[in-house]
């Protein structure tokens, strides 16, 4: 029979209402509404970076070439100095630290809060420099980072795993940068977790749902890139779907490609040379993203919100060059070795990419469905996400009627891309893996000088008594 003070210490410990339950919620929650706010501070940040790139160089042509430069190697310096981690993209750290932890090993080298520090601070200050990168893998990494961080918090460290906790921030991350919740789940299960379990649903689906709040609470229902306002889809759209599709799927997988390029092939000159001089070699990108910048009419500075913005809604043709001074100003941006991601810059390529598809295929009353379909299909070629790339930019559409458009775009882009390249963070996080420790030296006493320049004689062994 159990004693009656076992059975009221289980009734505390595991009731409902118990005070370790909530205790553990309480936390939870306002690390959610934590990384939130975050996330939703480091979107008005950039926001003023890219304002402020547009002031400087207003009206001065010239001014990117000594900008671009100046802000990169800068960048790069304090990264490397301050914040070791904080360069890239932010999810594939992610991806390396949810593994680390659930083999029970430090994560602190790819998620803390110094390193959510240096990436909201650098990387708005690499905008400010025009480099095309984005704010949505970075924002993963810093909620990602503070949800980590709380684990030590909880009532009991056991109470929820650490890989939950990564798990369900970086889920956060995205539903908070893209204001779509749904879209933070799928992404948690298709890109960083793989799984869903039992014990992990509860907490990513609350932590979700509070740093959506938060988003929505202050910068309004708002969506991404705006509304793409789109007709009535017929059969007529079948074709569009398979050509936009393979092609997005070609570019997209040679996008990844040139982005492995570094990590694959470590022996190559060029990224010797960078190992050696990286603060040089971010000034050298800088003055190639100013080129680009300077080449495309200014079309491929910053993240491409605002450009994206007025090709969804129809205020803006592009020129045939728009999608090629992206693609490659987003590579060089990468490889620059600043703080920032590439969704935002990805989902720019696919929409001055559908702008000139639609001339190509001759139906250029369908522009706003064939920049929806590219936006989508580049996206997916270069995650190898397509269920989340379809959510995305779904909720950007007024209505349903691309629904099925888009899920069928992005599993043909997926898999032409994924002939071509293998997945891009999943990939990317290897070169993260924890460093094998070195084997242990056993110091043996050196023998004394004496001994070392007259060695003893050999000594005959004993002769055994009888």
């Amino acid at each position: 029979m159990i004693p009656t003070f076992k059975i009221m210490k289980l009734v505390r410990l595991r009731g409902p209402l118990s005070s370790f339950r909530w205790r553990t919620r309480l936390t939870l929650w306002i690390a959610a509404l934590s990384a939130g706010l975050t996330v939703v501070a480091f979107a008005k940040l950039a926001d003023l970076a890219l304002v402020l790139f547009g002031i400087l160089t207003k009206g001065h042509v010239w001014v990117p070439f000594l900008l671009s430069p100046s802000v990169g190697m800068i960048t790069v310096w304090l990264t490397r100095q301050y914040f070791p981690g904080a360069q890239g993209s932010g999810i594939p750290q992610v991806i390396a630290a949810t593994r680390l932890a659930a083999k029970g090993k430090a994560v602190d080298t790819l998620l803390s809060l110094r390193i959510a520090i240096g990436k909201i601070g650098l990387g708005a200050f690499a905008l400010v420099g025009g480099f095309s990168a984005g704010r949505e893998g970075p924002s993963v990494q810093v909620a990602a980072s503070i949800m980590h961080a709380v684990h030590k918090w909880l009532p009991h460290t056991r109470a929820l795993r650490a890989q939950d906790l990564i798990l369900a921030g970086g889920a956060a991350g995205v539903a908070a940068a893209f204001n779509t919740p749904l879209a933070g789940i799928v992404f948690a299960v298709e890109e960083l977790g793989r799984r869903l379990e039992t014990r992990t649903s509860g907490v990513l689906v609350s932590t979700i749902i509070l740093s959506g709040l938060v988003s929505v609470g202050l910068l309004g229902n708002y969506n991404y890139f705006g509304h793409l306002n789109v007709d009535n889809i017929n059969r007529t759209i079948v074709g569009p779907i398979i050509a936009t599709g393979i092609v997005c799927g070609l570019l997209g997988g040679l996008f990844s490609r040139m982005m492995l390029w570094p990590q694959e092939h470590e022996s190559f000159s060029l990224w010797r040379w960078r190992a050696k001089h990286p603060v040089y070699f971010a000034g050298i990108c800088g003055l190639l993203v100013a080129f680009l910048g300077w080449a495309g009419g200014g079309l491929s500075y910053g993240s491409g919100y605002q450009t994206t913005s007025q090709v969804v809604s129809g205020q803006l043709v592009l020129p045939w060059h728009a999608p090629v001074t992206r693609f490659l100003a987003t590579v060089i941006s990468y490889y620059s070795g600043i703080p920032g991601g590439i969704f935002a810059p990805a989902l720019a390529v696919g929409a001055s990419l559908g702008s000139n598809m639609s001339h190509v295929l001759g139906i250029p009353a369908e522009t706003i469905p064939i920049i929806a379909l590219c936006m989508a299909g580049f996206l997916a070629a270069v995650t190898q996400a397509p269920i989340t790339s379809a959510i995305i930019v779904m909720e950007m559409i007024d209505g349903h009627e691309m629904v099925v458009s888009l899920m069928a775009v992005t599993l043909i882009a997926k898999a032409v891309s994924s002939r071509i390249s293998p997945e891009l963070y999943h990939r990317l996080a290897l070169g993260f893996r924890q460093p094998k420790e070195a084997p242990v030296k056993v110091m043996l006493p050196e023998p004394a000088e004496e001994e070392q320049n007259n060695p003893p004689d050999e000594v005959a062994p004993e002769t055994p008594k009888k």
